[in-house]
């Protein structure tokens, strides 16, 4: 008899949806608010304001998954309870997919998408705005899928490089997540950070393990080496996250405890960021790393679980929130960041798998 109805249930649904083929709605992106403890979210703002303080950034919201998504609500009538009656008898409950240990961010404006790598789901989730979905690239190379994929670049005509640690390699994909190659194999000894230059056509690439950064033509030929092991200037222990600014890399030095400003084009240090400390605006290990349009420096403080805002001369300016927690404002062993072009920031928030987001208001963060 369950055969039975399955089958009746199956041919009815089967014309349901030839009846309705063509009526869907797309489905809307949003940033979701979250679970914010009870707070405010449209009044999370950072200082809080006062008669003493401005407020800098404001809570937007985060991304979270396929919640991020909603379909509008469409007419109530007796035909849709049906459809959705039988769609569930059919199908049974299913859970939503879930961001569980994101990395890194990228916003491709372009093409209207945000990309984080997700080391848990070990895959690169595509939030795309435009069509109103959310879609999944496990495949690294060929058959290959990630084991591990961490830093995330963007390249020409809508490419996309992804590093994984464990697979030794930088995968480079199409606009659509399909794999054209590899780049760094065997060279590589555990890549991290990724960032291309447009100008130069040239694919920078952190190698941990090395304590060194290193260049790859497009064609993945490798073009030179920038830095060595040591806690001089321009020396790197252990760097992670880059982020390109302006022609100069912005490098997450992590176990030097600082971000090291040096030129693209010849590894020349031209800054240091940040000093090892258990302040506030001291580093321990830092990890992403960005740059906004009036040239504020972001450091994500992974240990202290803080985002640190620095001035473009390395003057600490104030923490976006911090402290380990689950409300809006703390974090969960953070790690890679993205500022986009309208000044908002994305923080991979990893261990509470989300991705927060902010947005700079202007102006000065400056004690007044």
């Amino acid at each position: 008899m369950r055969n039975l109805t399955n089958i009746l249930a199956a041919s009815c649904l089967a014309g349901l949806l030839a009846g309705c083929a063509g009526t869907a709605e797309k489905a809307v992106f949003q940033l979701s608010a979250g679970n914010d403890a009870g707070q405010d979210a449209s009044r999370i703002m950072f200082p809080p304001p006062s008669e003493e303080e401005i407020p800098r950034y404001v809570y937007i919201g985060q991304l979270v998954g396929e919640t991020n998504f909603v379909v509008p609500e469409q007419k109530r009538d007796t035909l849709g309870g049906v459809f959705r009656w039988l769609a569930g008898l059919l199908s049974g409950p299913s859970r939503p997919t879930v961001l569980q240990r994101p990395q890194a961010v990228v916003v491709d404006e372009a093409n209207d998408r945000i990309l984080v790598s997700d080391i848990s789901r070990q895959a690169v989730f595509v939030f795309d705005e435009l069509e109103g979905s959310l879609s999944l690239w496990e495949k690294a190379a060929g058959q290959q899928n990630f084991v591990a994929p961490l830093g995330l670049a963007l390249g020409e005509n809508g490419e996309v490089y992804v590093s994984d640690p464990e697979l030794g390699y930088v995968a480079r994909l199409d606009r659509g997540g399909n794999t054209l190659g590899t780049i760094g194999k065997d060279i590589l000894q555990r890549p991290t950070g990724v960032a291309y230059d447009p100008v130069l056509h040239r694919l920078y690439v952190s190698d941990t393990r090395a304590s060194d950064i290193k260049i790859f033509e497009q064609d993945g030929t490798l073009a030179g080496t920038l830095g060595e092991h040591g806690e001089q200037s321009g020396e790197l222990n252990r760097p992670t996250f880059l982020v390109l600014h302006n022609g100069a890399l912005y490098v997450s030095d992590t176990m030097n405890a600082r971000i090291q400003v040096i030129s693209a084009e010849t590894g020349a240090p031209i800054a240091s960021i940040g000093e090892r400390g258990q302040n506030i605006g001291n580093l321990v290990r830092p990890k992403g790393v960005g740059v906004d349009s009036e040239d504020n420096v972001y450091a994500v403080e992974s240990y202290h679980d803080h985002l640190l805002v620095y001035n473009s001369q390395g003057n600490f300016l104030m923490p976006i929130g911090g402290g380990t927690g689950q409300q809006i404002g703390q974090y969960y062993l953070p790690s890679g960041l993205w500022v986009d072009s309208r000044n908002r920031i994305f923080l991979a928030d990893t261990f509470n798998g989300r991705v927060v987001v902010f947005q700079f208001l202007g102006g000065s963060a400056e004690n007044e």
